[in-house]
């Protein structure tokens, strides 16, 4: 009889992993719809839905290994994070879905919200002063103006499965929409900076790397707090707060 493993579990959503099939649990009917629609228009490889039943959906699990995941080490070659990174200009040059996703929201909206972060986090001693102020000025070049495309929205290395140097899954499409591309490229090497030439690579094209720094500036500030609050450590080596020191 196969093991129910907890793959990540919070007050917001669940998944669980028996056997083949992962179980996603979401409090939030919108978030499933969205992934499943997301998972219907996007042109790259996607678990297969094998059923729903609201809160949960069943996906199949998708064939290879992840490239790694933040806060440990990283895995595969160069050829490997070459594919995820064409894999990704993939995405990005596919028609628009319908839905704003995670990596769309407003730039006046962004600022705001990063702000009232960067203030409760000094205000409640969870990061030093000098540490939020040089990140909140990084991360203000990803604050403009930029051409919507097709984003996952959540592109975190552990959501891209790779063999044999091919990308063979892309999961958890819950924040997906239109938005910036340059979001999900600094998701995806979050905490990985040394892979970042080979990913853009298979990328192609010119890629401002001023905004992917501002990018892993943003989402790390406004990731901090909500990490803590949900039971995971943003302070673990390699992580966010190493991310922020590393803008030092």
């Amino acid at each position: 009889m196969d093991e129910v493993q907890v793959v990540v579990a919070h007050s917001e959503r669940a998944t669980l992993r028996v056997g083949d099939v992962f179980l996603k649990v979401d409090a939030d009917q919108a978030r499933i719809d969205a992934e499943v629609e997301a998972m219907s228009f996007a042109p790259v490889p996607t678990p297969e839905v094998l059923w729903r039943k609201p809160p949960v959906l069943a996906i199949a699990a998708v064939p290879g290994t992840t490239l790694g995941r933040l806060g440990g080490s990283s895995t595969g070659s160069p050829a490997a994070w070459a594919a995820a990174g064409a894999a990704i200009r993939k995405l990005h040059d596919a028609p628009l879905p319908p839905g704003v996703g995670r990596a769309g929201r407003g730039v006046g909206e962004l600022a705001a919200e990063i702000d009232a972060e960067c203030a409760l986090l000094v205000a409640d001693g969870i990061l030093p002063a000098d540490l939020v102020t040089r990140n909140r000025q990084v991360a203000e070049a990803a604050l403009r103006p930029r051409t919507p495309a097709f984003t996952h929205g959540d592109l975190q290395i552990a959501h891209v499965f790779v063999e044999d140097d091919q990308v063979t899954g892309i999961i958890d499409w819950s924040e997906a929409g239109r938005g910036d591309a340059l979001y999900d490229l600094a998701t995806f090497t979050l905490g990985h900076e040394e892979h970042l030439d080979d990913v853009l690579a298979g990328y192609g094209g010119d890629v401002d790397l001023e905004v992917i720094h501002a990018w892993w500036s943003l989402r790390s500030l406004l990731a901090v707090r909500w990490l803590i609050e949900h039971g995971f450590d943003p302070y673990l080596p390699g992580c966010e707060v190493d991310v922020l020191r590393s803008r030092m």
